[in-house]
């Protein structure tokens, strides 16, 4: 026998040693926390299959032939027939038998048998094309739940509700997130081409959410486009070319967090509309003078806590609306320190009132900022409305020396209203500091974690609904509510909204009475040994509503690019105290899944009231977390977004702990979770049944320790952006860590059509139709996705030829 052959053997044998004994070694952990007996098993019998190869003996192959039988009986029995759960436990194994299948040859002759050259390398053929096919199969998708059947027939536009601008935030003040519009369908989007680019001149340098990072939705109004930057720099463009017309230079700064996600816009010029229903408060009427600047005007908040109102036409500050063109938000707050408070979302246009909430950095401090709601004066920014959800009686700014309740729950993502009952629905976040409820009132126990229905000419509260009872878990309802009509069984329908959370709950609301319109139920939750914390004994579940990525998970849910790296995340799994969707936090390790990045998170949902559909997309990941005792100190956090997500122990002055919060992601980087990390769903609402979801997003930009690994394999990546719905039978998003625009068929879930984006994108997608030139747009802006270095200031118009 030659040496090259010995040699070959040799480390062959050490290389299945080594292998053998990580598992068996790692196995033997994961048997002590009460796991899977099978990595102690399968390790022990690898090393005695690499000794046996190591003394040249062909029994070591037959060994890990067995191993391998019997891995893929496990595996099934394990995981079921799901492809990627198969795929980490065998694919690595199924490659491992080519080479051992191939070096039988070389054991049997060692041994001075007969080399049984058809019979290895037959084993090897079959089992390198079940990997082949399994490694092919890695770049197609795999849906979680899919949708038989053909294509439902598009719904031609009706010429009556064309979509004329889109206005909103959400398109509609009901943040419909759908244009009735039809001129590029799902049968011609493959001739959908980039029509024009524009540059901002503000390019975001965060990649792990501290710092700058653009999620602009833009505004569409005429021949317009509207746009905002992370630096609140504010542009209008041509809408059929993307020329600039006017810029205003705002160059607005926080130490740690700058992003705008939107604008509102105003049009004095049009007849005002008043409320519909029996009941409703009339909308306070208001004029510009006649020659006046911003007779129509942009209205945006500012991360240095201002509103600015700009002329639509100039972009010269409104001088008309409070101090020329700006308004303190800070005002009434008491101590309010960059970047304690700041505002990202776009401020709301409830008839004539512009109504702003504001973001209270999470787990920095007992003593924040409060989360007042106010409402202001269109024209002259006027405060018209405090609504303090820690003292009722404000109903303005707060008497002399005092000021508005101290940390209580706020209102960060974007607001909806309702012009037929003059209604802002607000979701509410959970009161400082997030984890920790000892120190929080009753009525921080009332509001927080919340849908909040208040008039929007005066204030007043209407209804709240809760969807989490003392959140220790930073489960804000994080998006825009959305309106639909709801179809009851009896035939009828009720004006509703729905929204969804972070931890992957979807509520339908009755929108004149806040009451559930789909079954929710209160489930147990197992409190934790905080002393003085006033666990909530039940949680709702919304029942009648899918459940997205909010699973309880198991140990056979654990997955990794191999078995190794699975292993690692099995015994990391089985090493936290983990009760499902409701783990309170404690001094020991947990396991939050979805974490408080979602679940859904700001985004939003779109609609189709064309087909009873909504859209949802969301991430999976969850988080490690630990209290951690402390003592008394004046450390502060910075209330940046990535200490949040969380990278080390952030102090919660105030409290006896610091928090410890990191995701739970693999050796590799990768959630330890099986895939998908992100998707996108198709809801019916007359079923309320899922219609179909799949997968969003490739590693193509993204990889291992940062490295990209540039395949294009469809796992379904965390998503953080919004959708767009379209009549052309078309479902839109960008919000993925690969650089593309994404196209699905909104009936069966098919992707249609993709481009690709010079970086990632975490805006919103918008549509309209030029009143020029009658040409239809899908319009985002692309500054850079979520944990990668590729930073722009791009905004891309795309439109068939």
């Amino acid at each position: 026998m030659s040496f090259l052959s010995k040699a070959w053997l040799g480390l062959l044998g050490v290389v299945l040693i080594l292998a053998g004994l990580f598992l068996a070694v790692g196995g033997a952990k994961l048997v002590t926390l009460g796991g899977s007996l099978y990595f102690l098993l399968s390790g022990a019998a690898i090393v005695v299959s690499g000794l046996l190869i190591v003394m040249r003996r062909p029994a070591g192959a037959l060994l890990f032939g067995l191993v391998v039988l019997l891995t893929v009986a496990w595996a099934i029995w394990d995981a079921g027939l799901e492809f990627w759960p198969l795929i980490s436990r065998l694919l690595a194994f199924g490659v491992g038998g080519v080479v051992i299948a191939i070096s039988n040859p070389l054991l049997r002759k060692a041994r001075g048998l007969a080399p049984a050259y058809l019979s290895s390398f037959a084993v090897a053929a079959v089992l390198a094309i079940i990997s082949g096919i399994a490694f092919v199969g890695m770049f197609m998708p795999h849906p979680t739940i899919v949708l038989s059947g053909a294509p439902s027939p598009l719904v031609p536009v009706d010429p009556a509700k064309e979509q004329k601008n889109w206005e909103a935030y959400g398109n509609t003040s009901g943040g419909s997130r759908f244009v009735a519009l039809d001129q590029i369908t799902r049968d011609n989007i493959s001739g959908l081409k980039v029509a024009w680019t524009y540059r901002t001149g503000d390019t975001p340098l965060s990649p792990d959410g501290n710092g700058a990072e653009d999620q602009d939705t833009p505004l569409q109004v005429g021949d317009r486009v509207f746009l905002c930057t992370p630096h609140n720099n504010v542009i209008a463009i041509d809408a059929d070319t993307g020329k600039e017309i006017w810029k205003n230079e705002i160059n607005a700064k926080s130490s740690v967090w700058m992003r705008c996600r939107g604008l509102a816009y105003f049009d004095a010029t049009r007849a005002l509309e008043q409320p519909t229903l029996p009941g409703s408060t009339p909308v306070t009427s208001v004029a510009v003078a006649d020659g006046a600047l911003c007779q129509r005007r942009i209205l945006m908040n500012t991360i240095t806590a201002e509103l600015i109102a700009l002329d639509a036409d100039t972009g010269a500050f409104c001088p008309d609306f409070g101090n020329n063109g700006r308004v303190s938000l800070k005002i009434g707050l008491g101590d309010a320190p960059d970047p304690q408070y700041v505002l990202t979302s776009a401020p709301t246009l409830a008839g004539t009132t512009v109504v702003v909430g504001g973001r209270i950095a999470d787990n920095v401090q007992v003593d924040m900022p409060g989360g007042v709601m106010r409402g202001f004066d269109v024209i002259t920014g006027e405060l018209r409305w405090a609504f303090d959800p820690g003292n009722p009686d404000i109903t303005k700014l707060p008497p002399e020396g005092k000021t508005y309740t101290r940390s209580t729950p706020n209102v960060w993502a974007s607001m909806s209203y309702d012009p037929a009952s003059n209604t802002v629905f607000m979701p509410v976040g959970s009161p400082s500091v997030d984890l920790y409820g000892v120190t929080r009132t009753a009525l921080d126990h009332k509001y927080g974690a919340s849908m909040l229905a208040l008039d929007a000419t005066t204030g007043r509260e209407k209804w709240v609904y809760q969807t989490v009872h003392n959140d220790l878990w930073d489960f804000d309802v994080p998006m825009q509510p959305s309106f639909i009509d709801f179809s009851n069984e009896d035939g009828t329908t009720t004006p509703a909204l729905v929204f969804g959370t972070k931890a992957g709950q979807l509520y339908v609301l009755d929108r004149a009475t806040g009451k559930p319109l789909t079954k929710v139920g209160d489930v147990a939750v197992k409190p934790g040994k905080v002393p003085n914390e006033p666990y909530a004994p039940t949680q709702p579940r919304s029942l009648g509503m899918p459940q997205i990525g909010a699973e309880t998970l198991t140990e056979s849910d654990m997955w990794g690019a191999t078995p190794f790296d699975q292993l690692l995340c099995r015994i990391a799994f089985k090493g936290m105290r983990y009760d499902g969707l409701y783990t309170v936090p404690d001094t020991d390790l947990s396991l939050s899944f979805p974490g408080s990045l979602g679940g859904m998170n700001w985004g939003g949902l779109s609609t189709d009231p064309t087909t009873g559909t909504i859209f949802a997309n969301d991430m999976r990941l969850g988080l490690w977390i630990q209290m951690v005792e402390a003592a008394p100190s004046d450390a502060v956090s910075s209330g940046g977004e990535a200490v949040n997500t969380g990278m080390g122990v952030v102090p919660m002055k105030g409290t006896p702990y610091a928090v410890n919060k990191n995701r739970f992601l693999s050796a590799l980087g990768i959630p330890c979770q099986k895939p998908p990390f992100g998707s996108l769903t198709a809801i019916d609402m007359k079923t309320r049944q899922i219609k179909w979801q799949v997968p969003v997003g490739t590693v193509q930009d993204t990889g291992p320790f940062g490295i990209k690994m540039g395949l294009p394999i469809p796992i379904g990546m965390p998503t953080l952006g919004g959708t767009l719905a379209t009549q052309g039978g078309l479902i839109f998003i960008a919000g993925t860590q690969d650089y593309y625009l994404r196209a699905f068929d909104s009936s069966t879930g098919k992707e249609v059509w993709k481009a690709r984006l010079p970086v990632g994108s975490q805006g919103g997608p918008i549509s309209y139709k030029s009143p020029k030139t009658g040409k239809q747009y899908i319009v985002i802006s692309a500054g850079g996705a979520r944990q990668s270095p590729d930073r722009g200031d791009y905004v891309i118009a795309y439109a068939l030829p």
